[in-house]
């Protein structure tokens, strides 16, 4: 039988508490064995930085810009959250999907790609060919890996994952159009032509996700025990100068 899956869609949220919430999922998908799917939005224009990023002069300067900054949980670049649909997909470590990295990347860009083209784009996974560079850039959508989204030269899509014993998380954004903060990277609307709505963009994808991975898809709601430990995660990590730094502090 195909596994059920619990969905969420939020509302605008701060970036530390959609980041706490992310990694309370995980916990609870370790311990539960439940499998989620979440859809979130940024109450306000938000840089996250890689896991393993450097808190540098470049980080430095969009803070100094006056936008709000926090660390994930995940690696790779810089991303600045801001006219976007960002997802999470949370699975325990017996779902067919967690057992393989690339797996779980493919399904969910696959299933990117067939919404997207529902708007006109003719949008493709990125296949690496040179080397990478020896120095990145700072943002993850001036960045290209196997399996990112792109229509034309452009990135609309790209994810990073974190595995814990027990469970695997996956999260990433797909951009509905330019930042103030960032007008070189264009979202669908510039690329379509269209002003795209999140909710609708959510709509189709959970429609295109039930196809493809079937199953049931039950809606849900944070119960006490998971807001009670994204509270503490909140406080205790994501709202810290040491988290945001890079100096690790415990969970």
């Amino acid at each position: 039988m195909p596994p059920a899956y619990h969905f969420l869609i939020d509302p605008p949220l701060a970036g530390p508490w959609n980041m706490a919430v992310d990694e309370a999922l995980l916990d609870d998908a370790a311990q539960s064995g439940r499998a989620y799917w979440r859809f979130y939005q940024w109450q306000v224009a938000t840089v996250s930085l890689g896991y393993f990023q450097a808190y540098d002069e470049q980080a430095r300067r969009y803070r100094e810009r006056g936008l709000p900054m926090v660390r994930r949980l995940t690696g790779g670049g810089a991303i600045l959250h801001d006219r976007e649909l960002t997802y999470s997909v949370i699975l325990p470590r017996d779902h067919p999907l967690a057992r393989s990295r690339d797996d779980l990347y493919g399904v969910v860009h696959r299933s990117v790609v067939a919404v997207l083209s529902q708007w006109g784009l003719d949008p493709q996974l990125f296949v690496a060919g040179a080397a990478k560079p020896a120095s990145e850039p700072f943002l993850c959508f001036e960045r290209r890996a196997p399996g990112d989204v792109l229509a034309g030269r452009s990135k609309l899509a790209g994810s990073a994952q974190r595995r814990r014993r027990g469970a695997v998380l996956q999260h990433g954004s797909l951009l509905l159009a330019a930042s103030d903060a960032a007008r070189h990277l264009p979202g669908v609307g510039e690329l379509a032509d269209c002003t795209i709505d999140a909710d609708e963009l959510a709509r189709r994808w959970l429609d295109e996700l039930s196809k493809r991975l079937g199953g049931a898809w039950q809606p849900f709601r944070l119960p006490d025990s998971i807001r009670d430990r994204a509270a503490d995660l909140l406080t205790g990590k994501y709202l810290t100068e040491s988290w945001l730094r890079g100096r690790r502090v415990p969970a």
